[in-house]
């Protein structure tokens, strides 16, 4: 069993407070974990600018080769991992024995994570829209149209609590290093596989231990995560994302409601698109913001729930290293169950039917974990319950709605696809500020495009465009770039 040390700015911490990540079928210890606090987060934070210092002495071109060189490590190096050391499969059988997710589906996260730091030079191309890095290092430089800009680092290090339920969210602090900003990783309690790995991928391949910490911990260690850092992310319900709200110090990241709208114009023919809608409600085992949780349409939304239950309601749930696995375990006990009924609840309001209920029982009660295989429902207008839920496993709601309301019913939206061929509606859908990621025809809501935000510009979130003028004689020739 491996134990793992908190990381102080990459020095490793053992506490008397530890936690036992265990098997969620076997319960079999698999690491002990040191336990930080929230004081002992603080008293750290005053190393913070050294973060910074130690990665701004590093060119930024030259941090970019050195995640690139991290990225293979990652993948298929041997890496410390704690008081031992993990293989790639070891690193895939542990993350499914802690978080529920089968094998396969964590090589797959795996393979995200490589793909954004193999090509860590285009994505802050595209993110930064072309702008000279050098600007983002120095504070200012000078554009190519001959104007001095100035971008203001508004913190020296961001702070992560990250959630347990998909791996796949790590993506979106791998470009925090190559910008020369320090990271504070508070992992989820069933999944600190990805940061551990990643900052020993890192620490190899030549980033300064000083630019990482890694503090285990519980919700101390979260608040404290976003009381002493000036930029933070976090990861987790509705109730989060409302708490941060118009909070400029912290992006909250929460249900995603990620729909697709099918237009009058096209969906006499919606048998076409079945495979995608699939593809949307059901990969990754549904856990994902960008998975879709609900298929709205004027007509033929019966036919398309029953199709949907057609595919997906005889799916099985089956162990973690089997490879055809596609549903992931709920590893909290009682999860699974308190999800059903409160699924079961809303059942109880007129306009709701569940598709899926013939294809027998949707929750699964193991000894130590439960399952929900995939629930289909139809509703039969926006008014219901029902057409505004999500959860974190195949969960869809196909809604009856004429199209000239979609845009006013469907809510906050996170990745919106919209089939339709009608002008109109297509820039009332790219007027709709309540929708974050739009796709304009049958591109699956979970199809990322890497060099576009996923949600939110994190270059945006760290930096500051502010005015800076020099004058002529003053602008150093370095800046001329």
């Amino acid at each position: 069993m491996l134990n793992l040390p908190i990381l102080r700015w990459g020095k490793p911490y053992e506490s008397m407070e530890l936690d036992e990540v265990r098997h969620f079928l076997t319960g079999e210890p698999i690491a002990r974990v040191s336990q930080a606090n929230g004081g002992l987060l603080q008293r750290d934070m005053r190393f913070a600018p050294r973060a910074r210092q130690v990665l701004r002495e590093i060119p930024i071109e030259d941090l970019i080769e050195r995640v690139k060189r991290a990225a293979d490590l990652y993948l298929n190096g041997t890496l410390a991992m704690g008081d031992g050391q993990q293989s790639p499969q070891d690193f895939v059988r542990a993350q499914s024995a802690s978080t529920g997710l089968p094998e396969h589906m964590c090589r797959a996260n795996m393979q995200k994570n490589y793909f954004v730091l193999t090509n860590m030079d285009r994505m802050l191309d595209a993110l930064t829209r072309g702008l000279d890095l050098h600007i983002l290092s120095r504070g200012y430089g000078m554009e190519s149209r001959g104007v001095v800009v100035s971008y203001q680092a508004q913190t020296p290090a961001v702070g992560l609590v990250l959630p347990s339920n998909s791996p796949g969210v790590h993506t979106l602090w791998l470009p925090v290093i190559p910008m020369q900003i320090g990271l504070v990783l508070k992992p989820g309690p069933q999944e600190p596989w990805t940061p551990y790995r990643m900052a020993m991928a890192f620490f190899e391949a030549g980033v300064p231990r000083e630019a990482i910490s890694i503090y285990p911990g519980g919700g101390d260690v979260g608040a404290a995560v976003l009381a002493a850092c000036n930029r933070s992310m976090i990861f987790g319900g509705t109730a989060t994302v409302e708490r941060y709200k118009g909070n400029p110090r912290v992006q909250a990241h929460g249900p995603g409601f990620s729909k697709i709208l099918l237009g009058d114009d096209v969906v006499d023919e919606w048998e076409q698109y079945l495979d995608m809608m699939v593809e949307s409600v059901f990969i990754n085992s549904g856990r994902g913001c960008i998975n879709c949780s609900g298929i709205w349409a004027s007509r033929h939304t019966r036919e398309i729930a029953q199709a949907l239950a057609e595919r997906l309601g005889p799916v099985e749930a089956l162990p973690p290293d089997h490879p055809q696995a596609a549903l992931a375990a709920f590893t909290v006990p009682g999860a699974a169950r308190s999800i059903w009924q409160a699924i079961e609840a809303d059942l109880r309001e007129q306009g709701v039917t569940h598709v899926t209920a013939p294809y027998g029982p949707r929750l699964v009660e193991l000894e130590r974990c439960g399952y929900l295989r995939p629930v289909v429902m139809h509703c039969t207008s926006p008014e219901v319950a029902m057409a505004h839920k999500e959860y974190m496993f195949p969960f869809v709601s196909v809604v009856e709605c004429p199209q000239d309301r979609m845009l006013e019913a469907i809510g906050p939206t996170l990745v919106c696809t919209a089939i339709t061929n009608d002008p109109e509606f297509q820039q009332a859908l790219t007027d709709a500020t309540h929708i974050d990621r739009l796709n304009i025809g049958p591109i699956p809501t979970t199809k990322l495009d890497w060099m576009q935000p996923h949600e939110g510009n994190i270059v945006e979130f760290l930096f500051r465009a502010r005015a800076y003028q020099i004058a002529p004689e003053r602008i150093p020739a370095s800046t001329a770039r």
